[in-house]
């Protein structure tokens, strides 16, 4: 048992699930961890190869059934990006997008053909995807995008363009959302097809060590076979997030874990005043308050994959998980960094890494704002998102 587990969270966790947890974060140790601060310091990172070595240890899709998908647990796919957010939240951010969004569009709402054509080589790595919903102008308001799909015969042709989209500049394959006369439909689009271009965001702030791209459709023509036979409506691009949020609930603690471990060791070796930081009474009421808000988001994060594994996780338990989970490993990013002092700020150290990341992973798949309406309207039974 580790100092950080106060509570002996680790015997909640069967033997499959610590063994999951311990390879992947036996891989993150050897391939990741050597070279992320340099892939953030940079803005790159080597995404193909991740995903290879990735879909090598069956992390992709993980959590879904058949198509060369592992059919793991959802506490088991938890604690998988729990690991994989520990080293940075970008390198989770690729394979969530490339799982729980693109794998999981495909999965759950498209044709037979589309899931033998991309899953496979999807869960091994050998193909990335993407997931276009948010646009320049329609973020948290997704059922005003202003993208467009029209009939033209038996084709499909889609214009518009998509924003702040994960994987987007290395992606084979993009599901793509668009407004058609019938309501918002969803579209499997081969990145390659005439019409589409990627332009990659660079200059970002945090996420660094992950590729995010604009993608504008100019009357991208494609075959009816292309269109998510099963996807109609909203809900159908909202049940793909609300599967991508689950992950994110598990991830933003391996954050915060990274960030408590850093700083319980630096305290311990740092001296001042003649005594180490650690033996100070703000300092430990600063890591015992930080502790304590881990284990309270392990607790709810546990909850919630036990729920999913019984298939009955609701949308807003997962808005609880949410916004809970990223706003407290956000403040224990910002705490470390005050005890780390002028070290805080370096790249020899992940904390203010991890604290820029968290930035992003706060605002990105529905703001605290949006996850507050959420549970709010649970509460009350009143909608005020309108």
């Amino acid at each position: 048992m580790t100092p950080l587990d106060l509570l002996d969270l680790d015997s909640l966790l069967d033997d499959e699930e610590r063994q999951i947890r311990d390879v992947v974060r036996q891989l993150l140790d050897d391939r990741v961890r050597p070279h992320v601060a340099d892939w953030y310091e940079e803005g790159r990172v080597p995404a193909r190869e991740l995903a290879r070595e990735f879909g090598k240890l069956g992390l992709l899709g993980m959590h879904l059934t058949g198509y060369g998908c592992a059919g793991s647990s959802a506490v088991a796919y938890g604690l998988a990006c729990l690991e994989l957010e520990a080293a940075d939240s970008g390198v989770r951010s690729l394979v969530s997008v490339q799982g729980s969004l693109a794998m999981y569009a495909i999965w759950r709402y498209g044709s037979e053909e589309q899931k033998q054509r991309w899953l496979p080589a999807m869960a091994a790595g050998e193909a990335i995807g993407c997931f276009g919903l948010t646009e320049p102008d329609h973020g948290s308001d997704p059922a005003s995008m202003a993208t467009r799909a029209r009939r033209d015969g038996d084709d499909w042709v889609l214009h518009g363009g998509k924003m702040w989209i994960t994987n987007a500049p290395v992606a084979d394959v993009a599901v793509i959302w668009a407004r058609a006369e019938e309501g918002i439909r969803g579209f499997a689009v081969p990145m390659d097809t005439p019409g589409v271009s990627v332009r990659e965001i660079r200059r970002k702030l945090s996420l660094r060590a992950s590729v995010t791209g604009e993608i504008t459709l100019d009357d991208v023509r494609l075959p009816a076979a292309a269109r998510l036979s099963e996807a109609a409506g909203l809900k159908a691009p909202l049940s793909c997030l609300t599967e991508a949020r689950h992950g994110i609930v598990w991830g933003a603690l391996g954050a915060a874990r990274d960030c408590l471990e850093t700083t319980l060791a630096y305290a311990a070796a740092r001296t001042q005043f003649g005594r180490p930081l650690a033996g100070f009474q703000l300092t430990q009421a600063k890591l015992a308050d930080m502790a304590v808000e881990w284990q309270k988001g392990f607790l709810l994060a546990l909850r919630l994959g036990r729920l999913a594994d019984a298939g009955r996780l609701r949308p807003e338990q997962v808005s609880v998980g949410k916004l809970n989970n990223v706003r407290e490993a956000l403040d224990i990013a910002r705490q470390c960094r005050t005890i780390l002092g002028a070290n805080g700020i370096s790249g020899e150290y992940p904390v203010l890494r991890h604290a820029n990341n968290l930035e992003s992973v706060l605002t990105y798949e529905g703001t605290s704002e949006i996850h507050q309406l959420v549970i709010g309207q649970r509460l009350t039974g009143l909608s005020a998102f309108a």
